[in-house]
Parts: C-alpha cells; structure tokens; sequence
C-alpha cells in the first residue's frame, strides 16, 4: 500500500514550487556565448535547476563528410570551433594521415606547431575579452583584440585568411609560409610577455573580479575527470593531464614547456590555466621557430598531394593530375582510426571510418565545448543567477563545435 503524504508535506512542496520561477536565458543572450539555450529553475537569485539546451546551430557537420573528398571536408573543420579554426584543420588531417601511413615533411610537422600555439595564444584572448566583458569589464577586450590582431597577421601572410583558414591539406599543407613569416612570428614571440604582463595587471587582483570569481563554480578532481573534462577545464581543477605532455606528437616532446594547474577547480584557477597556457604557448612557438630549416611542405606522392601551381599550369601531366584529383580525390585504404590534439578547449579529436573510397564513410567529432558544458549544472546550481554568467565564460565554449 502507498502511503499518502502529509498534509505538512504536501503544503511544503506547493510553497516551493510557488516560489520557484523558470527563466530562459538565451539563446538570443549575448552571454551565451553563441545560440545556446538554458533553462533555469530560481527561488529568487538562486539557481535550483541548471538545464543547458544545445542544438539551434546545427549543421550536420559530420554527415554533410560522407560526400565530400578528404580535403573537401578541411573547409567544414574551420566552421566548428571558429576562433580555433587551425587547430580544427590539424586533427582533421592526422587521422586521414594515419590511415594513409604516411609521415608528413619536418618542415610542415614545425609551421603546423607554431599556428597550432598562436592559434591556441588567439583563442584564449578572445576568452580573455569576452569572458571578462560579460563580467563588465570593457577594457580587457580591448586590450586582448590588439594582439589577437597580430596574430591574424602572421596566420593572413601564410594563408590569406583570418578567421576560416583551410590551410591544411592531408599530407602537408596548402603552401609554404612566404620569406619574412619566421621575422614577423619571431617579433611576436619577442613582444608577448610585455602585453601579456598587461593583462595580468588589470585583472588578476582585481577585487571585483575575485570577489566574482574565488570559490564560484568548483569541480572537485573527480568530478572533472567523471564528466570527461579536458583542457584548462579539467587542469584548473588540478589534473596533471595535457596531450601534448602525456601522448607526445608533432616532436612536442622535444620542447621544453610547462602544464599549469589549479588547486581549488574554481573559475579563478581556470583564469589563471588559461593566463599562463598563453606565456607556455608563446615559448613553444619560440623554440619551434629554431626547429623550422628549409624543405617541402607536402608529402613527395603525386596520388595525394596536388602538383605545384606554376606545373600545372604549364606542364600537361601536372595539369591531368590536379584534374583527377579535385574531380576524384585520393582513395584511403580501408580501416578506423581516431586522431586527437591538444586543442585550446581541451581534447579535440577526429574518429573516421574509411571503406577504401575517397570519402569517409562515417565521421564522428569529439568536441571539447561540448564534453565540458555538461559541467555548467555542477557549477551553478546553488550559486546566484550573476554567477552563471561567470561560468559559461570560464567553461570557454563555442557553439559551432557544440552542436556540430
């Protein structure tokens, strides 16, 4: 027999439930982040239920890959995590490299590290600025956009493009950096700390910020490793794991660069991952420049990489050749395989089933925006309305890469 509640009981639920009130913040809220929806159960300011609703961007990224050649498919990378766009590139082509079992040359291996860096340097800036002006801090954004400008620079003089680059290709890359890029990233490198000592200076004691801040949004060890987080969302919390250290590749174990970690897991450790990951980025970038010595950049395979543009243009093979292959692509020898890098947001990785054509026949994305926003409900719920808007910016999430 079921036992019938309380009158006491009864009337104390119905109190509660008459003081709570659903709020939808976004998906048009400019704290978002992007088109994101959350749902929120509040008894006054404080946040009892926490409901994250992705899925307004989608666009079927990893369908829309089963029709499209290899490299058809780079341009679709750049749109996931837009502010990361090479580093999407990047783990895209490792995988598709793996199956080929082919080795890319050192030269290429060394300028995808350096934009790999900058990339990384690029992104937690744009977190830097936004993160910080949703807070209400204007002036940190403007300073975090003047280098970040800088680093468009570099990545317009070796590509072209400043935000979608397409500059990888599988065996290599598109072209090789032109004369004066090693000059312009050595100068970079040489500037940074000064900016990035301005940056520290602003806001890392500053009281409102900290107040904002310390002891908001605390994911104990466990619980970031039980969620599956990586990336300064998993390290602020003071888990000694970053791919590049743990699962070396592109010769990071040959540079000498330093995983910072938290102590508490709370937004404040995060600031401060992401702070200090901008000054390691930066002396990878510098030790990598000494690495860079003349070569190609694509691999010595005609079924694989295009001929150069001036043989194609002149010499009746190269042109059959760059014909076939952007009518037909490249065939990749049947098998499954999952790439991974180290991205700015934490492990971004490419799992791809080929059936011997020249088109994945499946594609799955492991995006780290996604993993790590299922953490905002464990962040927030018990803190103020105020604080959600802390921890949307400290998770560092794109919706491109979220919904796919």
């Amino acid at each position: 027999m079921s036992q019938t509640p309380t009158n006491e009981h009864t009337e104390t639920h119905r109190q509660s439930s008459e003081r709570r009130m659903r709020l939808n913040m976004g998906p048009q809220h400019p704290s978002t982040h992007g088109v994101l929806q959350i749902v929120l159960d509040l008894e006054g300011e404080v946040v009892m239920r926490c409901d994250p609703v992705p899925g307004y961007l989608h666009r079927g990224t990893e369908k829309l890959a089963e029709e499209r050649y290899y490299n058809q498919i780079i341009p679709l990378t750049d749109r996931l995590d837009y502010v990361s766009a090479f580093n999407n590139n990047v783990a895209f082509v490792m995988p598709v490299e793996k199956l080929l079992g082919i080795e890319i040359p050192e030269r290429a291996m060394w300028i995808r590290v350096i934009l790999m860096e900058l990339q990384r340097i690029a992104s937690h800036l744009i977190w830097y600025g936004t993160s910080l002006m949703d807070l209400g801090a204007v002036t940190a954004f403007l300073y975090a956009m003047r280098e970040r400008e800088l680093i468009l620079d570099i990545f317009e003089m070796a590509c072209g493009a400043r935000l979608t680059y397409s500059y990888c290709r599988v065996g290599g890359l598109l072209s090789d950096v032109p004369p004066g890029f090693e000059e312009k990233v050595a100068e970079f490198v040489k500037a940074f700390p000064k900016a990035w000592k301005e940056y520290t200076d602003l806001v890392s004691k500053n009281p409102i910020f900290m107040d904002r801040t310390m002891g908001v949004g605390v994911v104990t060890p466990e619980d970031a490793i039980d969620m599956g987080l990586t990336g300064p969302s998993l390290r602020g919390s003071g888990v000694d794991w970053d791919i590049r250290k743990n699962e070396p590749y592109y010769g990071y174990d040959l540079l000498d660069f330093a995983i910072p970690l938290g102590t508490k897991g709370d937004c404040y450790d995060r600031y401060l991952c992401r702070m200090e990951e901008m000054l390691q980025s930066n002396r990878i970038v510098e030790q990598a420049l000494k690495f860079l010595k003349p070569g190609p950049v694509k691999v010595d395979d005609p079924k694989i990489a295009l001929p150069p543009k001036e043989l194609s243009m002149s010499q009746a093979e190269a042109m059959q050749r760059h014909f076939y292959q952007v009518i037909h692509g490249f065939n990749v020898p049947v098998g499954e395989t999952y790439g991974k890098i180290e991205g700015s947001k934490g492990e971004l990785g490419f799992y791809i089933i080929s059936d011997g054509s020249s088109h994945p026949y499946r594609m799955k994305i492991r995006a780290p925006s996604f993993v790590n926003l299922q953490s905002l409900p464990l962040m927030t719920e018990g803190r103020m309305v105020s604080d959600v808007i802390t921890c949307i910016g400290t998770i560092d999430i794109v919706l491109g890469e979220v919904d796919r």
